[in-house]
């Protein structure tokens, strides 16, 4: 069953959020007109307000995923380059900041969202039509990327947060890229790539965990989450419509991260092996926050489908990630 049209705005004229799982973009997130029960203060919105901005490019020889992460008090960027014929992570930038003045998080998946902090710079552009551009110069990594539009619409995920408030997310369907992709060893042409991105504002709890799964190809695609946000951003991008999902389960073995995950969901509709290739991790501790990051890079196989009386469709190998991450934020 295709989902309803995402509203223009999350929070409606009596201050309610617009919960639920819907087809397309929304306009700026303003969590400041909530009302009870899910209105907060300005001073605790100011510390559990989170926001990142993430862009995933594949192709037959390199994965790159970038990121730009705004948590309110503190934010932060990562890139890195996997190449897949050998293994080899290529490039691993990580880089800390003031937010406001290292970075800006975009307040909708449409719009801008830049980090800079000396001569590293990351820019997330759009052109509100579904064209995206990303643009990477930091040491050893410089990537000048333009993706979409998509063949399939963005889900919308809205819903309630434990201990928090409230959260909302976009994800992409997978996009038609170009571009290059240039590192210390060697140039990647992108051409002929697929990008996919993720757009996430909310007021989250203190302490916040998650596993996720992601992989796209130009016809298929699939987003898995089992943590803070439950089931609620679960969807499968199939003949060109985005279909949701019921809660997921993630399987393997915390002590291994590179064996083999069992990935599936409750409603019957997906099942899948993922075989990690490498990772990349980063492990942070301060006095007054931690983080504890995974992100294998591999392939997925198994089968999904739209619906219970759907026929199985096979899936061989489909490039994406998994991720295990825990937070004190």
């Amino acid at each position: 069953m295709s989902l309803p049209a995402a509203p223009a705005g999350l929070v409606g004229p009596d201050g309610q959020p617009l919960f639920g799982r819907y087809a397309g973009q929304t306009g700026p997130i303003d969590w400041t007109r909530l009302a009870a029960p899910f209105a907060r203060g300005p001073l605790w919105r100011r510390f559990h307000h989170k926001r990142w901005h993430y862009v995933a490019l594949c192709t037959e020889r390199v994965f790159c995923a970038v990121a730009i992460v705004d948590v309110g008090w503190a934010c932060t960027a990562f890139a890195y380059a996997f190449d897949r014929n050998d293994g080899d992570m290529l490039a691993n930038f990580s880089q800390d900041g003031l937010p406001g003045r290292s970075a800006r998080l975009a307040g909708h998946a449409g719009g801008g969202s830049w980090f800079q902090r000396g001569g590293d710079r990351i820019a997330i552009d759009s052109d509100g039509a579904g064209r995206y551009e990303l643009s990477l110069r930091c040491d050893f990594l410089e990537i000048d990327a333009a993706f979409g539009p998509g063949a399939a619409p963005l889900l919308l995920a809205t819903g309630p947060v434990a201990r928090g408030s409230v959260h909302a997310t976009q994800k992409s369907s997978g996009m038609p890229l170009t571009g290059e992709v240039r590192t210390w060893r060697e140039d990647y042409d992108l051409a002929g790539g697929v990008a996919s991105f993720d757009y996430s504002n909310g007021l989250l709890a203190r302490e916040t965990a998650w596993r996720w799964a992601s992989a796209h190809t130009l016809e298929m695609g699939f987003n898995l989450q089992a943590g803070y946000f439950r089931g609620h951003e679960n969807a499968l991008w199939l003949d060109g419509d985005v279909h949701a999902l019921a809660p997921a389960h993630f399987l393997y073995d915390s002590s291994d991260p590179l064996s083999q995950w069992h990935i599936f969901t409750e409603d019957d509709l997906l099942e899948l092996y993922f075989t990690p290739e490498g990772a990349r991790r980063d492990n942070k501790k301060t006095l007054f926050a931690a983080s504890r990051y995974l992100q294998p890079v591999g392939t997925f196989s198994g089968w999904v489908r739209s619906a219970p009386d759907q026929p199985k469709r096979i899936v061989t190998q489909m490039m994406g990630v998994t991720e295990d991450h825990a937070s004190r934020w």
